[in-house]
C-alpha cells in the first residue's frame, strides 16, 4: 500500500475534527473523499501532509511512518498538497511561485523537465510568467497552485477542493487536467464538494460524516449507491 491512514484522530482544542479515520491509497489510484462541509475531509489531508499532527493513530507512506514528520520532510518524501482556496504567493510572480514548488530539489535537469510538464498542462501559466499571482483569476490561481505542487516531483498529490468557486467550464478543465496528471502515473487523493465530479474521476471513494468514515467502496459503486445519490449527488438521478 502506498499510503495508509490508520485510525487517525485530530482535535482542535476540545473539538474532534476527525476520529478513527482509516484510508488506504494504492499506487496509481485516484481516491476521492466526499462529505458535507465540516465532515473532516480537509483535516484528513492536513494530517497526511503534516500540517496537523494526529492525536491518535498512524499515517504510513511507502512503508515509513510519517505522522510525526514535518511538512517539509513529507514534501521531500513525495507528497504534495494543493490546499483549499489556492493559497498562492500573491506578490510573487507565476515563475517564482512555480520555483517555490521545487525549493527542496537540487536536480536542475529534472526541475526544467517538470517546468515544461507544468506548461504542457497549463499553457496559460507560460503566458503569465512575470505576472503577480494575486492579480490572476481564480481559475488561473488554481492552475498555478496545482502546477506548484507538480514542481515538487510528487508521487502523491493531495487536492483540496480544486473546483471550488470555479465556473462549470473551468471545473471541467480542471477535471481534464487531473485525469492527465493521473495518466502520467501520479497518485491523487481528491477532496471535492462536487461529489459527482470526484467519484467520476476516482477509482475508489470514502464518505465522511462528522469526522468519521461511514462508507468506502469502488467509486462507481458509490455513484450507484442510493444513499450517496440522495445525500451527496442531488437525488437519485
Amino acid at each position: 500500500m502506498l499510503l495508509s491512514v490508520k485510525d487517525a484522530s485530530v482535535n482542535f482544542g476540545k473539538v474532534s475534527a476527525i476520529k478513527d479515520v482509516s484510508i488506504d491509497v494504492e499506487e496509481g489510484q485516484i481516491v476521492a473523499l466526499i462529505g458535507a462541509n465540516g465532515a473532516g475531509k480537509s483535516t484528513t489531508l492536513r494530517a497526511i501532509s503534516g500540517l496537523k499532527q494526529p492525536s491518535a493513530g498512524e499515517i504510513w507512506f511507502q512503508g515509513e511512518r510519517i505522522d510525526h514528520r514535518s511538512p517539509e520532510e513529507i514534501t521531500k518524501m513525495g507528497i504534495a498538497h494543493v490546499p483549499e482556496g489556492r493559497r498562492v504567493f500573491p506578490y510573487m510572480t507565476v515563475l517564482e511561485n512555480l520555483e517555490m514548488g521545487a525549493f527542496a530539489r537540487k536536480d536542475k535537469a529534472g526541475i526544467a523537465r517538470d517546468m515544461e510538464g507544468v506548461f504542457k498542462h497549463f499553457p496559460r501559466l507560460r503566458e503569465r510568467l512575470t505576472q503577480a499571482a494575486g492579480t490572476m483569476s481564480g481559475g488561473e490561481q488554481q492552475m498555478l497552485a496545482m502546477g506548484r505542487a507538480l514542481m515538487s516531483g510528487p508521487k502523491v498529490i493531495l487536492m483540496d477542493e480544486p473546483s471550488l468557486g470555479l465556473s462549470p467550464i473551468l471545473c471541467q478543465e480542471i477535471a481534464k487536467i487531473i485525469k492527465e496528471i493521473h495518466a502520467e502515473g501520479r497518485t491523487v487523493v481528491l477532496v471535492e464538494q462536487n461529489a459527482r465530479l470526484a467519484l467520476a474521476l476516482a477509482q475508489k471513494g470514502y464518505v465522511l460524516e462528522t469526522g468519521s468514515v461511514v462508507m468506502e467502496d469502488d467509486a462507481k459503486a458509490l455513484l450507484d449507491n442510493d444513499k450517496v445519490r440522495e445525500t451527496y449527488l442531488g437525488g437519485g438521478q
